[in-house]
């Protein structure tokens, strides 16, 4: 049987060292392809599906543009779709268009035109990814992670044909010093493995992460295709393999299955500052493209220059959180600089508008707007006029410097207020919550359907890594006590409840505000961590077992099935080479079940059992792959000591929570993150 085998290297810019670290290795190893490339040493080469890692090497190397073009025009060299291998699950649909628009718009201007969805190391794949390739024209992709033990080598993934890397693109045994008659033999097994799962062709990646190309590469496959039984390699390209195969087996359904590979699930809520920072530059940079197109501004370079930097941070070992300290801190400055930017576009378009300008009039619900002038104040700032700080002809001097509020306005909504609040309870006409005998009761006022205990903060302690959480099995939890409650602010806008919990120790200030008229209470959480390995969620108790879910991945919404009775405290792995299953999943800000909708700023955890939905606010690890891993049984990456990673000090959460017996996404993100513009001022 023929094997088809593909020469590759996994790129990750950062993850066990720093992107300028590994991009000095990129020189070397790109190097030397380009040169075995040019002198027909091998026939091809896939860069890695991802554009930003040939970026890199051209901004030292940009005198080898030129063959670089050529190679492409040749077809040795391939290159994009995307401009990074960005995580599915951590990435909101805006991001990842986004991302395709400029990984194709690059490859493009370097002569390639033949594209795959190539995802062959992200953490499980959403059944939206296959959608949005085929409106930029994608019609196949490459997977692995995630894949069930049912599904072949080929099979149509959402109506696009995919091809699942049996055996993982990770492929080094060539680079290694084994005999030839040791690396027959290996490759004798692997390649039964993959043929098991195939039909008439075998596609076998070559080459591992950050891994350069063996200088005899071609001379080996010649002398060990004499030494295989059955099989023939032969070097070439993916794009050969998808034209000699058939795709007839039909999946529809996400790829989180892992039965057979990790899928590395604990990444959905590791570092939870890097997951609250990515999902704030994302909203507000979005917006900013949208106001600057809305109002014919031309933005265009310096918003794609923005979304570059924030998509960096979207590669997988990025936003999953499972790179060094060093890594993560130069994410954050990323991320900084993306909000700085997306800030002073919204700043410098609202700014010329008419002093009550609103450019949604449809819009319903309630704004953030700053002014010097007082009115329902949420906070109040030292600051300077915009406008001084915005007009390139002023600039501002200390006398300018006077109190800015920050006012809560409302918009669309009716004069009067439906809003009442004491010490221990705030209600509206659609929802209330009261603090009573150490509980948070949540009343739904449409239907008169009281919820007792419906929210506390529970711990626990995790054995595990910044890849998968490992619970002690002996380890029951801990439930946070209230201590007190009390009006933090009356007003007839927004009205905000402050509680105190208490938690090992640790005090947790909670504000629950809500809008007049609103269905949804807003949770902010703020506290300081004191304590390393463990886990902090915020459980709430339905009515029935939460057997199924709806949850968002990349703007569109999907249904998950559960099982509500399943303990992975019972089912840790005993063999090597597994990975626990949990009953954690991914969301992307909006969750729904029984009624009960749930929208998130920065959180993208949620776990079922029993008739419990809890939300994941906080895991502390300090490593990013643990040998002694209880919930994994081999390791996923490096034993690097991340301290950073436990997350020690000031934290904070956010989310939204309300009924909604239909799922009522589009009204209630409109509600939460308003994209209108009003009184010079936008939220």
């Amino acid at each position: 049987m023929k094997v088809l085998a593909y020469l590759h290297t996994h790129w990750d810019r950062e993850w066990y060292r720093e992107f300028e670290i590994f991009r000095l290795r990129l020189l070397r190893v790109f190097d030397n392809v380009l040169e075995m490339l040019e002198n027909n040493k091998i026939p091809s080469f896939y860069f890695d599906g991802q554009t930003s890692a040939l970026e890199d090497y051209l901004q030292i190397r940009p005198e080898k543009e030129f063959l670089v073009r050529k190679l492409i025009s040749q077809k040795k060299l391939f290159i994009g779709p995307f401009y990074t291998l960005v995580d599915e699950f951590l990435t909101d649909e805006d991001c990842f268009r986004k991302n395709l628009e400029i990984g194709l718009e690059y490859s493009r201007k370097m002569g390639c035109e033949d594209f795959i969805g190539y995802f062959a190391d992200t953490f499980g794949h959403s059944q939206a990814v296959p959608l949005i390739l085929k409106e930029f024209g994608i019609d196949k992709s490459i997977v692995w992670r995630g894949v069930p033990e049912e599904l072949p080598s080929e099979f149509v993934f959402n109506d696009v044909n995919t091809v699942n890397l049996v055996r993982g693109y990770f492929n080094d045994i060539f680079a290694t010093e084994l005999s030839l008659e040791k690396k027959a033999e290996f490759l004798q097994g692997h390649i039964d493995k993959i043929a098991k799962k195939s039909k008439n062709l075998i596609l076998m990646p070559v080459g591992a992460d950050h891994l350069g190309v063996s200088t005899d590469i071609a001379e080996q496959i010649k002398r060990v295709n004499k030494l295989l039984n059955g099989y023939e390699i032969e070097l070439s390209n993916p794009f050969e393999y998808f034209k000699n195969v058939t795709f007839e087996k039909v999946y529809d359904n996400e790829l989180r299955d892992n039965s057979q590979t990790f899928i590395l699930q604990g990444c959905y809520s590791a570092r939870a500052d890097v997951k609250r920072w990515s999902a704030k530059a994302s909203r507000k940079l979005f917006l900013a493209e949208k106001i600057s197109k809305q109002y014919s501004k031309n933005y265009d370079e310096v918003i794609k220059y923005a979304y570059k930097l924030l998509l960096q941070n979207l590669a997988h070992d990025g936003i999953c959180g499972c790179s060094t300290d060093e890594v993560h801190s130069e994410n954050i400055t990323r991320y900084k600089k993306v909000l700085q930017i997306a800030e002073t576009i919204i700043k410098e378009i609202t700014l010329k508008f008419d002093k009550n300008e609103i450019s949604d009039e449809n819009f319903c619900g309630v704004l953030y707007v700053n002014s010097d002038k007082k009115g329902e104040v949420v906070s109040v700032k030292k600051s300077v006029d915009d406008k001084l700080f915005y007009d390139t002809l002023k600039i501002p001097v200390t006398e300018d410097f006077r109190p800015i509020y920050t006012n809560v306005v409302a918009v669309g909504l009716p004069k009067e207020t439906d809003l009442k609040i004491t010490e221990t309870k705030i209600e509206n006409s659609k929802i209330s919550l009261e603090v009573k005998n150490n509980q948070i009761i949540v009343t739904d006022k449409v239907k008169n359907q009281t919820y007792d205990d419906f929210m506390t903060l529970v711990d626990f302690k995790d054995l595990g890594d910044t890849y998968n959480f490992a619970p002690d099995v002996n380890d029951l939890g801990n439930e946070a006590e209230i201590v007190s409650s009390k009006i933090l602010r009356r007003g007839k806008i927004q009205a905000v409840l402050f509680l105190k919990l208490r938690l090992k120790n640790e005090n947790f200030k909670v504000e629950v505000s809500l809008n007049k008229f609103s269905h949804l209470l807003k949770f902010r959480f703020d506290w300081i961590n004191r304590h390393k390995n463990h886990l902090l969620q915020a459980r709430f108790n339905l009515k029935d077992d939460v057997s199924k879910t709806c949850a968002q991945s990349m703007g569109y919404l999907f249904e998950r099935d559960f099982d509500p009775d399943y303990n992975i405290r019972e089912n840790l792995p005993k063999t090597r080479g597994l990975e626990a299953k949990t009953n954690t999943a991914p969301f992307q800000k909006y969750l729904w079940s029984q009624g009960i909708e749930f929208i998130s700023d920065g959180v993208f955890e949620y776990e079922v059992f029993k008739k419990s939905l809890s939300l994941t606010l906080l895991r502390s690890i300090g490593i990013i792959s643990n040998p002694k891993n209880p919930a994994r049984t081999t390791p996923a990456g490096p034993p690097i000591d991340v301290p950073s990673a436990q997350l020690l000090g000031q934290n904070t959460a956010e989310f939204w929570v309300g009924f909604a017996d239909k799922i009522m996404r589009k009204k209630s993100l409109d509600e939460v993150f308003p994209t209108v513009v009003v009184k010079n001022q936008q939220l």
